[in-house]
């Protein structure tokens, strides 16, 4: 079995300077940072000294701006700007990953056809999130065939109505937002041919620079004029919740400034933010743990599969549950933060599930 990863790659020039490759340079600086030394940062990266140094001086010479500072008692720290080009690389790697991943799952398919020929596999399509890409890295570990697409919940649950994948991601609030959220799935969901796999619940609710300097307390300071705001794009189902629950507060989305800017995953929402290019945005707890960003709880939601009843003996969806339902798993996503993994694995009519 072919396994695929893509990983997101960038260059950086300077006037008419030829382009630097900064694969070497940020895992040096990385090291940098977690060790607080060039020396351990040497080792840790397996460059000579010498050629550590030499690394750093010809990119500060490209970039015309220092990259590190050294102090008596406190080691070698990054300066803002090199600590600028960790964020911009954190920014690549949040916007391309879903798209690169879902390629990479392509290609696999792809090149196995051409040995294999047509193999059965698990073709998994779901909105992009933590607790899914972990149950993705166990399937790749037990080396189950799978076919993975991240897109929006409503682009899967309408993939599984007509048949172009086995298991549709997709996540709906607890309380007065369920019913209007679970309506617009409603269309592709059949209540009689139709189940559903719980994975998690998890918190989702505001992003805010770290120690909340603006003292952002909830939706209704988002209209304030100082702020601006980063949005999920139109389509997502973090965007249609955020849409239903300013309309419940009576909130204009027009008044939001930077209500039109948006981004792909909930980790580049908070990469923006992070990168100081914007003050406030909502998502996902984990995406905002992840950046060092202060977070607001405001809602939380429950995370599933659907998928026809009757594959639910089929030997490779089996395997995929039993996943699901391993302790070891539910360990894993209990450690992510804002997640709750209790009911994990937990199989349900659409009528048992939301009524």
């Amino acid at each position: 079995m072919y396994k695929v990863h893509i990983k997101p790659h960038w260059e950086i020039a300077y006037d008419n300077e030829a382009p630097l490759d900064t694969a070497n340079l940020l895992m040096l600086l990385t090291a940098i940072q977690q060790s607080g030394s060039i020396a351990r940062a040497a080792q840790l990266t397996r460059y000579s000294y010498r050629h550590a140094w030499g690394l750093l001086r010809e990119a500060e010479r490209l970039f015309g701006n220092a990259l590190i500072e050294s102090g008596r008692g406190r080691g070698t720290t990054l300066t803002d700007f090199a600590s600028k080009l960790l964020w911009a690389d954190r920014l690549v790697t949040a916007r391309l990953s879903p798209t690169l991943d879902s390629l990479a799952s392509e290609l696999e398919v792809e090149l196995g056809k051409t040995v294999e020929g047509k193999a059965e596999k698990v073709r998994l399509n779901a909105s992009h999130g933590f607790a899914v890409a972990a149950l993705l890295g166990k399937i790749n570990e037990a080396r189950l065939p799978v076919e993975v697409r991240y897109r929006h919940s409503t682009d899967a649950v309408a993939a599984l109505s007509r048949q172009e994948c086995d298991l549709a991601g997709f996540h709906v609030p607890l309380g007065e937002f369920e019913k209007p959220a679970i309506s617009t799935y409603a269309k592709w969901l059949n209540k009689r041919s139709d189940c559903l796999i719980h994975l998690a619940i998890r918190n989702q609710g505001l992003f805010v620079e770290p120690d909340n300097p603006k003292g952002v307390r909830n939706l209704t300071d988002l209209i304030r004029t100082d702020l601006r705001f980063v949005n999920r794009e139109a389509g997502s189902g973090t965007r249609m919740l955020l849409e239903l629950m300013l309309a419940g507060a009576g909130i204009p989305h027009k008044k939001i400034n930077g209500f039109e800017n948006t981004e792909f995953t909930h980790s580049a929402v908070a990469a923006f933010i992070a990168s100081g290019m914007a003050d406030v945005g909502f998502g996902v707890q984990t995406a905002a743990h992840r950046f060092g960003l202060g977070f607001i709880p405001l809602v939380r939601e429950r995370y599933f599969f659907a998928l026809p009843a009757a594959s639910l003996h089929d030997p490779l969806i089996r395997a995929v549950i039993d996943i699901l339902q391993s302790d070891s798993f539910r360990k894993v996503v209990n450690n992510l933060a804002g997640y709750d993994a209790t009911e994990m694995g937990k199989i349900q009519t659409i009528k048992e599930a939301f009524g």
